[in-house]
């Protein structure tokens, strides 16, 4: 016999519409029938966590069900998954709603498939995983730094560009060699401000801008993302913005967020990275000279949300830093091996429910490299309810091509954070902002953390915070005194988010919040 004359395997099918469990049955050589125990609901629980990480790792890292409440799990981020695994729960359409060219686009794609990839008893498994483990309600942090109500450091003041009904400020960008700060809206018009924050153009653009450079002689670049909302399509532009408004460099691209320059290829001209966030598809890409004919793409994924260009192995040659969203969460590293190619090294990698926002490369400890400045809060999409795991970090840079977290500041929907030296005394301080700010204390959509020295650092918040929703930030000398200050944009999604904070007492709404560093008072 194929096992042995003294062995024969019996099975048993049990469960059939969940589990499918089998139970074996042994003849021993003394002639007795041994009967496999009962499963566990351990066993059960471990069987389920393979089968959700053996669907779930297809596409990215394994999210634990600690990391969201039942509700969640169960009610909208699962039943997305079943669609993208080719299954229609209760019959839903994941094309509701969605106008005809969006939902040709997805199907081209390939984002939802018509044919099951998993079995019906599969998905229960999972299903129950999640259910099973998830907490009922959402965890809250553990611990934090107290957010005291004083910033003494700034004066704050808030400014009001243009008369719409809602602000919805897409971009800020200072220009220090004209003093210029460049302010984009979702309204497709780019306002340019003087030092005191008087408007001093306008140019009404095809799209939002997103983004913009300012190249030594030459006219600013602009990058314009097409569709502001999630889509697929590709109409955004990068562009020189002069009074001629020429043929854009790069067109076509996939709802582009920000761009980068510099010589990759050490062949002395420029070359260009776009990150392509995009919705379902999208791509982190270059093009040589920027030329469209000599694209190159790095990450064929949706999510590329900011790269920086620097050397970061002291090599002589330029190194890509890219931060990837939209459920890819991560860091990633190409670091260039001249002649235009590059070895990828992903040195951050986090849950798909991570929600990615931002990142600075910044030297927090004083041994000459570059750590990371880390934010994460994006939370638009299936499961938007306050994480504890949302906030600020820095990772240091331990010199061997990694980095370990060394601190972490919780604040629900952080959108943003950059590192000053606001008040001059040797280390860097941190500015920080939350677009999914917390409707309980809207004042901490703001929070400003002075360094102390060793990663030792105190909070500090203003009332005027609350006064908007703050999607983008920028840092520069604006008054000519020899200090940063700051700059927030607000952007309401819609009138109701406004009329939220209506509810909590806050009447006036400025399109911009001015914190003037008093440093040099």
């Amino acid at each position: 016999m194929f096992f042995g004359k003294h062995f024969l395997v019996y099975r048993f099918l049990l469960n059939k519409r969940h589990l499918g469990l089998v139970l074996f049955v042994a003849i021993t050589s003394g002639g007795r029938f041994a009967l496999a125990q009962k499963p566990t609901k351990e066993s059960l629980l471990a069987n389920a966590q393979k089968t959700a990480q053996k669907y779930c790792q297809s596409c990215h890292s394994f999210p634990a069900p600690a990391l969201l409440d039942k509700a969640t799990w169960v009610n909208r981020v699962l039943p997305n998954m079943a669609w993208r695994l080719g299954l229609r729960p209760n019959n839903q359409d994941p094309y509701t709603d969605l106008p005809p060219e969006e939902v040709a686009l997805i199907k081209a794609a390939g984002v939802y498939p018509e044919t099951p990839a998993i079995s019906e008893q599969d998905w229960q498994s999972i299903v129950q995983y999640y259910e099973s483990l998830a907490p009922e309600l959402p965890p809250k942090p553990t611990k934090s730094i107290e957010i005291s109500d004083e910033l003494p450091l700034f004066t704050v003041a808030g400014y009001k560009i243009h008369d719409k009904a809602i602000s919805q400020t897409t971009l800020l960008k200072y220009q220090p060699s004209t003093a210029l700060l460049y302010v984009g809206d979702a309204q497709k018009e780019l306002y340019v401000l003087d030092s005191t924050l008087a408007m001093k153009a306008i140019w009404s653009l095809a799209h939002p801008a997103t983004d913009i450079d300012f190249p030594p002689n030459s006219p600013p670049r602009l990058l314009t993302i097409g569709v502001f909302n999630p889509s697929e399509q590709r109409l955004g532009e990068l562009f020189v913005l002069d009074t001629v408004m020429r043929q854009p460099y790069i067109p076509n691209l996939p709802r582009p967020v920000s761009f980068a320059v510099a010589d990759l290829n050490q062949d002395g001209t420029d070359d260009f990275v776009v990150c392509n966030f995009g919705n379902h598809t999208g791509q982190l890409v270059w093009y040589e000279s920027g030329d469209t004919t000599k694209k190159h793409v790095l990450k064929n994924l949706p999510g590329a949300r900011k790269v920086e260009i620097v050397d970061l192995n002291n090599d002589q040659r330029p190194d890509i830093v890219a931060l990837m969203a939209q459920a890819y969460e991560s860091v990633v590293v190409f670091y260039n091996q001249g002649n235009g190619q590059f070895i990828e090294k992903t040195v951050l990698q986090f849950s798909p429910v991570f929600g990615a926002s931002y990142f600075e490369l910044a030297d927090f400890n004083g041994d000459k490299k570059l750590d990371i400045l880390l934010t994460n809060g994006d939370n638009w999409d299936f499961s938007s309810v306050p994480k504890a795991f949302h906030g600020v970090r820095i990772f240091l840079n331990n010199g061997k091509a990694s980095f370990n977290e060394s601190w972490f500041f919780p604040l629900y929907g952080t959108s943003k954070a950059v590192a000053r030296d606001f008040d001059h005394d040797g280390d860097l301080d941190i500015a920080a902002i939350s677009f999914y700010d917390d409707l309980e204390k809207p004042e901490h959509s703001f929070v400003f953390l002075a360094n102390h020295g060793n990663l030792s650092f105190t909070a500090h918040t203003t009332s005027q915070a609350a006064s908007g929703k703050w999607l983008t930030m920028e840092t520069g000398d604006f008054d000519h005194d020899g200090d940063d200050d700051i700059v927030l944009g607000s952007y309401f999604q819609n009138i109701g988010e406004l009329y939220k904070l209506v509810a909590h007492g806050i009447m006036s709404f400025p399109q911009l919040l001015l914190f003037k560093n008093n440093l040099k008072k």
